[in-house]
């Protein structure tokens, strides 16, 4: 090679090794420190002059000292030309620095080993963040192992609960023998036999993995509106409004039916609980299909919202937008996470002293 270029070679090589925001030291083959640059001293912590004092396994953590050398091993005997293990080095003040370590090895003319190129990168932050998210992760899963044990015993307690209620309501059938003819009572009975439902469906989401979308299941969507219609009669009838059901029966929509019976439920008794006693109030429930989806709209005449002041705190937790001792600020928050948690999405349209316009994207089964 021209001597010039050597000399242009060289200065390269250097430049790069003062001015690289990494760490780059060249490692003698007995271990020592031969000549560090100054991303080594501010990873490290020690002034050239301590490095060139220590072979590197003196500030390497000693479960690391082992892969390390038997990797340098590889590279004097040919097996490899390179390698790039995570290893933890001490700083001088004490603690563990994590750092990604790339060594080559630099060969005489003769093809015998001059000394290890080494370049090091800082990854303690990254490990720190891993670290962390694992942390959260094994949090979450334990705390999920807890809901389902909460949930398996709510749901077996509940279930001896209705059992119970079923008996009575038996009894109640033998002793009167007008009352299978009492609107209220027959209310009663086939609300006992919904929350049966929502219970089996609870246990459904219980023994599954109900995140996958895999789990996903064709829901005829009518059934599902029938359904929470009915549960809310009494409230409608108290309420002194008017349910308009449009929804195509034939429609089908791929969800997870406890989902799906929460998402009617709340949307409906959040039309009821916010109904104007100004004007007879009606809510309307229809459907609108696209290519992908299948749209149901919740359309109510209540007291609406101001969109203009609670546009980005309307699905957010415990926030409500009315005076009512019973808002807690719960259902929309839940209602837009079991839509979303099905590959769906929820937009409102909504006029104060007008009323409200809730659409519900489902995906089409």
């Amino acid at each position: 090679m021209p001597t010039n270029l050597v000399k242009i070679k060289d200065r390269l090589f250097e430049n790069i090794f003062n001015h690289a925001p990494n760490g780059i030291a060249i490692v003698g083959l007995d271990y020592r420190w031969v000549k560090v640059n100054h991303g080594m001293t501010k990873i490290l912590g020690y002034s050239e002059a301590e490095f060139y004092a220590l072979k590197f396994p003196d500030i390497t953590h000693k479960d690391d000292i082992e892969v390390d050398i038997e990797q340098l091993r590889r590279l004097l005997s040919g097996e490899i030309n390179s390698y790039q293990i995570e290893k933890r080095y001490f700083h001088k003040e004490g603690h563990i620095v994590w750092v990604l370590l790339s060594v080559s090895l630099q060969l005489h003319l003769d093809g015998s080993p001059l000394y290890f190129i080494t370049q090091v990168v800082d990854i303690t932050d990254q490990k720190g963040m891993l670290w962390e998210m694992n942390s959260i992760t094994e949090i979450v899963k334990t705390q999920n192992e807890k809901l389902k044990d909460f949930a398996h015993i709510a749901t077996h307690d509940i279930r001896s609960h209705l059992g119970n209620l079923g008996m009575i309501i038996g009894f109640m059938e033998e002793e009167l023998k007008d009352i299978k003819n009492d609107e209220n009572f027959k209310m009663l009975k086939e609300s006992l036999a919904q929350l049966d439902v929502t219970i089996t469906n609870l246990n459904e989401v219980r023994k599954e993995d109900f995140y996958l979308k895999s789990n996903l299941k064709p829901k005829v969507l009518s059934a599902f509106v029938d359904r929470a219609i009915y549960n809310i009669n009494a409230i409608a009838r108290q309420e002194e409004c008017e349910i308009i059901n449009e929804v195509d029966s034939q429609i089908e929509v791929l969800a997870l039916a406890v989902y799906l019976d929460s998402i009617i439920l709340n949307l409906l008794t959040n039309a009821l609980k916010y109904s104007s006693k100004e004007r007879q109030s009606y809510v309307k429930l229809r459907t609108i299909e696209t290519d992908d989806f299948v749209i149901l709209e919740v359309i109510d005449n209540g007291l609406g919202i101001d969109l203009a002041k609670h546009k980005f705190d309307l699905f957010q937790f415990e926030k409500t937008f009315h005076q009512r001792q019973d808002a807690r600020g719960i259902g929309l928050f839940i209602t837009k996470n079991h839509i979303e948690s099905m590959g769906g999405k929820i937009e409102v349209e909504s006029e104060v002293n007008v009323g409200s316009r809730f659409k519900i994207y489902f995906k089409k089964a």
